[in-house]
């Protein structure tokens, strides 16, 4: 039976596979459980398996570039057939958060591009509503803090409160691959997404944030009880 989180993690990842035909152009996630995935695809790659990827970070392009996966940029692959990337919650409508490991921007960028994307996740990040986790929201340097100021604004105008916390690397802030702040929303409980990704986008200190609405197509949740594909991974 599987137990720990790495194997559950893994089991997703493995399913996730299966969506993958040779020839695609996919977009590579970035995060603990995409990193089981972009494994298990090199392993592919190295039994001749031909796809071409666009990663999401700069990590996982030197995990993809170690395992001889080939690579290409967004400019270079505009339009993808597939992207398989984690999330750090998702609700039964797949409506997802995402950037805990920083790389929202990039990973939205390269969803949209994609004609399908597939979550892979574990039973952990299943939430009723979403909220549980931070909300990361990437923000330009330039007048941070007057920005963050608006996006707590912003939040209590919706009826949130909580924290909103500049994402540390031990005393500097944290940078994100494109260069830019982000900051760690401990709103709690999202009732309305939507209206709070439309809050945020308004602010225009605000590059991106970590709501994902409408872009996942289906879900591959790895349980105790076996893996699970909620949505239509199909296409």
């Amino acid at each position: 039976m599987i137990q720990s989180a790495e194997e559950l993690k893994r089991a997703a990842a493995e399913l996730a596979l299966d969506f993958v035909a040779p020839g695609m152009r996919l977009g590579l996630g970035t995060g603990s459980t995409a990193a089981h995935f972009v494994d298990l695809l090199g392993a592919k790659v190295r039994a001749g398996f031909k796809v071409v990827c666009v990663p999401t970070s700069e990590r996982t392009r030197l995990q993809a570039q170690s395992l001889g996966i080939a690579l290409a940029t967004l400019d270079e692959l505009p339009q993808l057939d597939l992207t398989v990337d984690g999330a750090d919650e998702f609700d039964d409508s797949l409506r997802l958060i995402k950037g805990g490991g920083g790389a929202l921007l990039r990973e939205k960028i390269v969803a949209a591009a994609s004609t399908r994307m597939v979550v892979i996740a574990d039973e952990s990040k299943h939430v009723e509503t979403l909220g549980r986790f931070p909300l990361p929201v990437e923000i330009d340097r330039f007048g941070a803090r007057a920005t963050q100021l608006q996006v707590e604004a912003a939040a209590r105008e919706l009826g949130l409160s909580g924290p909103v916390d500049m994402r540390r690397r031990g005393e500097a802030p944290f940078v994100s691959d494109g260069g830019h702040f982000i900051l760690d929303c401990g709103f709690g409980a999202l009732p309305d997404p939507e209206a709070l990704a439309a809050r945020l986008v308004a602010i225009p200190g605000v590059v991106e944030h970590g709501l994902f609405l409408g872009m996942a197509s289906a879900v591959v949740v790895a349980s105790a009880h076996g893996v699970r594909t909620l949505g239509q991974a199909g296409g």
